[in-house]
């Protein structure tokens, strides 16, 4: 019968430690640059210019958006890393600079702001026109509308939604193990190779995930009420 010894979880805690540093810091940049990304992308997606150039940067966004909601997050990330190596080297001269790294930033970003820019338009839509044309009778700019009375109200609405989007974007983190990143999975994972204690590991990595997940779960839950009472 298998004997589970949870010492290798401690002994390995500052490398576990690292690792969930790595999670945390790709989630906390592809949640920024994707929700900025994602609402450029609504907003050339909504503009309703007939001009050509309007109409190309309709076309354009689109194009993005649906393009990344239609390929696998783990084909992106392996796109990203033959990609962005090859760029970074002939721009930089710095052997510390860690590509992999770079790649997993860029490709979630990119991948995530398609799912943002989704939500984000849909949030827009959900502002009355009444409240658009007001502004305009008091004198407002589209530009002045969009960013002083219908971005602040859509942005309230969708923080719910954009956070859910952010507790599935910290999970699939996990799978920057395709490019060989030590996240807090990937960094479980080879101590738990390399000690031979891999079934105590993994089942580690699947709690503190499962934790971490209800806890901020339970939190946007809260908030939704509280959005929607207010």
């Amino acid at each position: 019968m298998y004997e589970f010894d949870w010492n290798v979880i401690y002994d390995a805690r500052h490398l576990l430690l690292k690792g969930m540093i790595t999670t945390l810091e790709i989630t906390a940049v592809a949640i920024v640059a994707g929700i900025i990304l994602g609402t450029l992308l609504a907003l050339a997606r909504l503009n309703d210019s007939k001009t050509f150039l309007g109409k190309s940067i309709a076309l354009l966004a689109k194009s993005y958006v649906n393009l990344f909601r239609s390929i696998p997050l783990i084909m992106v990330l392996l796109w990203f890393y033959l990609i962005v190596p090859g760029l970074l080297r002939n721009l930089l001269d710095d052997p510390t600079l860690d590509i992999r790294f770079l790649s997993a930033l860029i490709g979630f970003t990119l991948f995530e702001a398609a799912f943002y820019s989704e939500i984000i338009r849909s949030g827009i839509q959900s502002i009355s026109k009444g409240q658009i044309n007001a502004s305009y009778a008091l004198g407002f700019t589209k530009l002045q509308t969009m960013r002083i009375v219908v971005l602040p109200q859509a942005f309230r609405k969708m923080i719910p939604i954009l956070l859910t989007q952010a507790i599935i974007l910290f999970q699939d983190t996990s799978l920057v193990y395709v490019i060989g990143l030590s996240d807090f999975f990937s960094t479980a994972y080879k101590v738990g190779d390399r000690d031979g204690r891999l079934v105590e590991l993994i089942l580690f990595a699947g709690f503190v995930y499962f934790i971490i997940c209800f806890i901020a779960s339970k939190l946007v839950r809260r908030l939704s009420r509280k959005v929607r009472l207010s």
